[in-house]
């Protein structure tokens, strides 16, 4: 297996970061094609509560630079209504400035959503449901906020941020053992092409709407959600985070676990290899690497 790639940034600026990895994996060329972004919209709260609006808007522009057919913003939220949260945001106006459709998973009728089994899934009689649009889509890239998880889900990045695609439905996810398990296996059912991860501001303890919040001025690229989780699991603990995060190694959280026996991403920290473009960015991928090392 060749070694995933982690491109790390060091910036306190959001769309010169954004346009950064997406320089570390260039786009294609999209011609013809039909593009979805999977933001982080779960409430309208500042960042790392939910995706800033300059990360969406750099990844907007650097799609539509490689011509796509269609571009496709969709999400739902919870606990707070989507449609409220994009209100607040501002996403209807910033998907019209680029021509992008905006989908609202909270208001698909039955036909938009795909069914999709798997013998061995957590989730009741072995199904999941996704919109059929980002199912459907040539390509998709999704943007992350790196965060712990209040509610169960000890972490929140590139893993996590799947939840987003499946209906809502709290009681079934948050009333389980297997809410950690279940949440590696919808990342099963698509493979994004890029995956961008603000690392600008996270919360070190509580989450995922509000909580102790720490500045440490990285960003993450890739497309292995497992390698990002990691690398992602090694800031937060380079940062002080809670017990969950401080004292569980990052390779035995149950996230990452059932992610890698299902093949999503790398099996082991000496599988990632953290790439860096200019010197400042390297002295912090320096460290992360000595965590991840120590703390796999």
């Amino acid at each position: 297996m060749e070694k995933s790639k982690v491109y790390l940034v060091s910036t306190d600026d959001r769309a010169e970061g954004t346009r950064r990895c997406v320089n570390f994996a260039p786009l294609p060329d999209y011609s013809g094609k039909t593009v979805f972004v999977k933001p982080n919209f779960n409430t309208a709260d500042e960042p790392p509560g939910s995706s800033h609006m300059d990360t969406v808007e750099a990844l907007f522009e650097a799609i539509r630079a490689k011509g796509p057919a269609k571009l496709i913003l969709g999400e739902r939220s919870g606990p707070a209504m989507a449609a409220e949260v994009f209100r607040i945001k501002g996403i209807g106006k910033l998907c019209s400035k680029y021509g992008a459709e905006l989908i609202n998973f909270e208001e698909l009728p039955p036909e938009g959503w795909v069914v999709f089994e798997h013998p061995d899934f957590h989730w009741p009689e072995g199904t999941l449901k996704a919109p059929r649009a980002f199912l459907d889509a040539d390509a998709v890239i999704t943007t992350c906020c790196l965060k712990t998880h209040g509610f169960g889900g000890v972490f929140s990045n590139s893993l996590k941020l799947s939840v987003g695609v499946v209906p809502k439905d709290f009681k079934l996810l948050h009333n389980t053992p297997d809410m950690r398990k279940m949440i590696a296996e919808i990342n099963l059912m698509y493979s994004p092409q890029l995956v961008v991860v603000d690392a600008v501001e996270v919360f070190t303890d509580g989450g995922p709407a509000d909580g102790l919040r720490k500045r440490v001025n990285l960003m993450l690229a890739g497309n292995d959600r497992v390698a990002l989780d990691a690398v992602g699991l090694a800031i937060l603990i380079n940062a002080g985070s809670n017990n969950d995060i401080m004292n569980t190694p990052i390779f035995r959280q149950e996230q990452m676990a059932r992610a890698v026996e299902l093949g999503i991403g790398v099996p082991s920290a000496d599988m990632i290899e953290i790439v860096t473009d200019d010197e400042e960015s390297e002295k912090a991928a320096a460290v992360i690497r000595e965590v991840l090392k120590k703390h796999a």
